[in-house]
């Protein structure tokens, strides 16, 4: 019987995004999580006792501030070497990019395949052979998998290749490959890198991304790990999921169709939210919070968008504590649409949003007519996280969203004094 771990897109001590710029923020836990996966993934190891263990690529996130995260990892497969675990590695795009990964002496028991050409490790006792190619410099547009080498007869036979095959949203298509280029190699099994969700590509060979061992963002949400690999002659591989995330990110939709109390929102958003939180306990959550629906309060929302975001948050540290983070509030919500028989000015403005709500060429018009006027706003609304992005159609959603909110209240009031 064999038995090893199949990991990838560690991203050891990826620098923080985006968090600090936020009061209460938990910096340091996110500054630490990938660190305390990798142990996760160290301890997972030496539990199961595997006989080696995967990391197809982006161990390390490009250069280091300093050799710290280098002297980290070593400690640890160290730590893997003291139960003759042996690791095998291949460089991705962010390893590429970093000079001093490429001047760290590694134990022996840990092994970096060539960037030259594929390369294979012979595993004799195990009757294993690992075949694989690290990245010699960040963009690799060739696909690298046509040259690896035929299998070892007798053996199990392993790829690793990090790759998003013919294309994955979000990933750079880098080093890229039909499935049927590694099906056709006749290997047991493809271990893959770079996608950061985890996904079973095809069983006969198996072929799999296990995904990143820890969410960085919000496009990273959900729980992450890697894989535990058992193959045993004449039968197909056990693979089996385990997170060994710490910290998750998840996006939270609040449908608020059918309220009609400004009080309604935050106890809608609040059991919402306890099952989120629920079902990830007890790993804190990062969430980024999107309200949705058309609303008798919408105009009351989209007027003070940042005393909704303010009291959200405060309501989430109040009701969970340190289990719960809100690193954005969103308002997408819309007015509740009635049938009248004379539109009016209300009906005529309200289509015109909706029209431009759902056109984008549109939006960036209204954002290069509108860049000017942004280029003479105070500097603080022109830096960092913050800043308005006359080129973001998202952004410029939420700016006409609260532009109608105020013109309907303005009309409203001026309706009721005539």
């Amino acid at each position: 019987m064999i038995k090893f771990i199949h990991s990838a897109d560690i991203h050891l001590d990826s620098p923080l995004q985006r968090l600090e710029a936020y009061e209460g923020a938990p910096v340091e836990e996110i500054r630490q999580a990938s660190r305390r996966a990798f142990e996760n993934l160290v301890d997972l190891a030496i539990d199961e006792a595997v006989d080696f263990v995967l990391i197809v690529g982006d161990l390390f996130d490009g250069d280091w501030k300093d050799y710290h995260t280098g002297l980290y990892f070593i400690k640890q497969v160290r730590r893997l070497s003291e139960t003759r675990i042996q690791v095998f590695i291949i460089s991705g795009n962010h390893d590429a990019a970093g000079k001093m990964t490429r001047t760290l002496p590694y134990p022996d028991n840990v092994h970096v395949l060539s960037s030259r050409k594929p390369e294979t490790h012979i595993i004799e006792d195990l009757k294993v052979a690992v075949h694989g190619q690290s990245f010699s410099k960040v963009a690799i547009t060739d696909n690298l998998a046509l040259d690896y080498p035929d299998p070892v007869s007798g053996h199990f036979n392993i790829g690793l290749l990090h790759t998003s095959l013919t294309g994955r949203e979000g990933h750079e298509n880098y080093a890229p490959c039909s499935l049927d280029d590694l099906i056709n190699k006749g290997y047991d099994y493809w271990a893959l890198g770079h996608v950061h969700q985890f996904e079973r590509v095809a069983d006969d060979p198996p072929v799999v991304f296990p995904g990143c061992v820890q969410g960085r963002h919000i496009r990273e949400s959900g729980a992450k790990g890697c894989v535990l690999v058992t193959a045993e002659e004449g039968t197909p591989p056990e693979i089996t999921r385990h997170d060994i995330d710490v910290i998750r990110w998840e996006g939270v939709y609040v449908d608020l169709d059918g309220v009609t109390r400004v009080d309604e929102i935050i106890e809608r958003f609040l059991t919402i939210f306890e099952d989120v939180i629920d079902r990830h306990d007890p790993k804190p959550v990062i969430a980024r919070v999107e309200f949705g629906g058309e609303t008798d309060v919408h105009d009351q929302i989209a007027a003070d968008p940042e005393h909704l975001k303010h009291v959200v948050r405060s309501m989430a540290i109040a009701h969970f504590g340190d289990r719960a983070w809100i690193e954005k509030v969103k308002v997408r919500t819309q007015p509740k649409v009635r049938s009248v028989a004379d539109p009016g000015p209300l009906r005529e403005l309200s289509a015109l949003v909706a029209d431009l709500m759902s056109n984008d060429p549109e939006l960036l018009d209204l954002g290069k007519a509108l860049s000017t006027l942004f280029q003479k706003l105070p500097p603080d609304y022109r830096q960092g996280d913050a800043r308005l992005q006359p080129d973001d159609p998202e952004q410029l959603r939420e700016l006409v969203v609260q532009a109608h909110a105020l013109l309907v209240n303005s009309m409203k009031k001026e309706a009721a004094a005539s």
